[in-house]
């Protein structure tokens, strides 16, 4: 059985600054890239071949797009996060959410997902209490930087028992 994940992996000019807010409060930060998370991480066996053509055949009808990402909010939603939140190709990444959970991913859709809307995001902090959590919010709050690009593929993750992740193939977009 594989942990895996389906994610868009930004590639700003810029990126620094992501990985620097990253460095000191995403616990992940040092194990999985900055990112986009499409589909959450589930646990299967599902083959690689059926999951290829599974988003060959949902993300056939996306093309690349630009995505601006702005604004650094916390939010309290299934613990105390920082996002920084995505202001242009927001209904894109929504649809392909929604297209990639049919099929042989339908069973995977989490059931706290089931109560709150897809929200769209780069995870950027990640808080145990509220005192740290305080802290990063007041850290943040006046970056006002904009982080910009295409994307152009979504990746397959491999989230091995350490955490790390391994890309285990890409799809380009048209």
């Amino acid at each position: 059985m594989l942990k895996r994940c389906i994610m868009i992996f930004p590639k700003f000019d810029n990126i620094e600054m992501i990985n620097e807010i990253r460095c000191k409060y995403d616990p992940l930060a040092n194990h999985v890239q900055p990112h986009i998370t499409l589909v959450f991480p589930f646990d299967s066996d599902i083959a690689t071949p059926d999951l290829k053509e599974h988003m060959y055949n949902v993300l056939k009808d996306f093309s690349s797009f630009e995505i601006l990402l702005s604004t650094i909010t916390p939010t309290y939603s299934f613990g105390r996060y920082l996002f920084l939140n995505i202001k242009k190709g927001n209904s894109e990444i929504i649809k392909m959410h929604e297209r990639l959970y049919t099929g042989i991913l339908g069973d995977y859709y989490p059931k706290w997902l089931c109560q709150e809307n897809f929200l769209p995001h780069m995870t950027v902090g990640s808080f145990e209490d509220d005192e740290s959590f305080k802290i990063g919010i007041n850290d943040v709050e006046n970056i006002q930087d904009e982080f910009k690009t295409v994307v152009n593929e979504i990746s397959v993750e491999i989230i091995d028992e350490n955490e790390d992740s391994i890309i285990e193939f890409t799809i380009p977009l048209s």
